[in-house]
């Protein structure tokens, strides 16, 4: 393929991926994630296996689009899933240790493909075919596993008796997490009017979407161009899998770190802003640098500080947006802006060994994180201020309002979610 034939491959894949997110999301709670997110994996994991089968670039559009087809809603419902089970302040290590596996398959895929290659020839498959084959069938055999082990709800958790569900449910609802009700019983009716203000009355949903579209230019990036930028500093094609290992190795370490403390101090805005930085600065030593080994130290920090990112992100979206359809767009909304920059990233990259104009606006992107993630905290440190002031006025006219029909009451916190008096914004 011509380097613009790859980037159209590339390309293919993010378009049915952002306009799948919101749609499978809003499907999730119907249908279950124990139901919606294996079998998105499994047909995931065929397209992976077909790309391995085909014999023209028009065979291999039809694979990539099907693979964005069917990952479109794989993160954002994973994301959404995660928000349901646990409390707003817990979540992150959680998401994180989900998220940081991608930065370990990140540095295994160079190990598996190195190690895949020696079977070129194998059965008369090429190597690059088996590498598709045997990462779609394992792909599908997990998926599969899966139907036996995501539980569709709280109240689904089988390893829980009936009154630690019930208990756990309510912890849940005390803290503005999960979709139940103290109760632990109460299920949202769907409305495309509470869909509609993640958009129209969520200012802080568009500023994270426009950090998730930078995020996403970053990410997704490094994630289909290392090979080409390692590979670009003068090794061998099977040295160029290795070495493309230690800096996922390390991103992975740090995003679990970060997200424990993000989850100690409940904090989400400083350490978006202090992994962004990082990453500019790895981007600024790639651009000024003359030494390969000053690049590949670079790609270090870029990985490190990129990877930690999207976790505090994600998260940060979650915990302050309610109710459910509302945290459920909201959450399709910022990722499918990642997968929009994902699109930019697949034509960025088009002036090696240096990629100057690629890497230059990965850093004004990376500083553009940075200063969206300083604005938010200034917003919802002035909201929560708004809140408490509110709140005082409300004790003073009203009284607690915690009677049924209160402004208060389990219904009116149900119902107005993070648009509530007494909700607190996460910083």
């Amino acid at each position: 393929m011509t380097s613009s034939q790859f980037s159209t491959a590339l390309t293919i894949t993010y378009i049915p991926n952002a306009l799948m997110e919101l749609p499978m999301n809003l499907l999730m709670k119907r249908i279950g994630a124990n139901v919606t997110l294996p079998v998105m994996v499994v047909l995931w994991g065929i397209a992976c296996a077909s790309q391995g089968a085909v014999h023209s670039y028009h065979g291999l559009l039809a694979c990539r689009f099907f693979l964005g087809v069917f990952e479109g809603g794989l993160f954002p419902g994973i994301v959404l899933l995660l928000s349901n089970f646990y409390k707003r302040h817990a979540m992150q290590f959680r998401f994180a240790t989900m998220f940081s596996v991608s930065s370990l398959a990140g540095a295994f895929s160079g190990l598996l493909a190195f190690g895949i290659q020696h079977l070129n020839g194998k059965r008369g498959i090429a190597g690059w075919q088996w590498i598709f084959i045997l990462e779609g069938v394992f792909t599908i055999f997990f998926a599969l596993v899966t139907f036996f082990l995501v539980p569709a709800s709280p109240r689904d958790i089988k390893l829980l008796t009936e009154e630690e569900r019930e208990a756990y449910c309510r912890d849940l609802a005390d803290h503005w997490s999960g979709d139940a009700d103290t109760d632990g019983k109460y299920e949202e009716a769907f409305s495309w009017s509470e869909v509609a203000s993640a958009l129209t009355n969520a200012p802080h949903v568009l500023m994270l979407a426009l950090s998730l579209f930078f995020n996403g230019v970053t990410v997704f990036g490094l994630a289909n161009f290392i090979p080409t930028i390692v590979n670009a500093l003068g090794h061998s094609p099977n040295r160029t899998q290795l070495l493309t290992v230690p800096p996922y190795a390390c991103s992975f370490v740090f995003s679990i770190l970060s997200a424990y403390f993000c989850d100690k101090y409940k904090n989400r805005g400083v350490m978006v802003t202090f992994c962004a930085l990082i990453a500019a600065t790895g981007y600024a030593i790639f651009l000024g640098s003359k030494h390969k080994s000053a690049d590949y130290g670079a790609l270090y920090l870029q990985i490190i500080g990129i990877y930690g990112i999207t976790p505090c992100l994600a998260t940060w979206t979650t915990n302050n947006t309610q109710p459910h359809y509302r945290r459920a767009t909201a959450v399709a909304i910022v990722l499918a802006a990642s997968s929009v920059g994902g699109i930019l990233s697949t034509w960025l990259f088009t002036d090696p060994p240096r990629f100057h104009k690629a890497t230059s606006i990965n850093l004004a992107f990376s500083l553009g994180i940075a200063t969206t993630s300083v604005c938010l905290i200034v917003y919802f440190k002035v909201r929560n201020a708004e809140k408490r002031r509110e709140v005082e006025r409300l004790l003073q006219i009203q009284g607690e309002g915690t009677e049924k029909g209160g402004w208060d009451s389990a219904e009116e916190r149900r119902r107005l979610g993070d648009r509530h008096p007494r909700f607190e914004f996460t910083l």
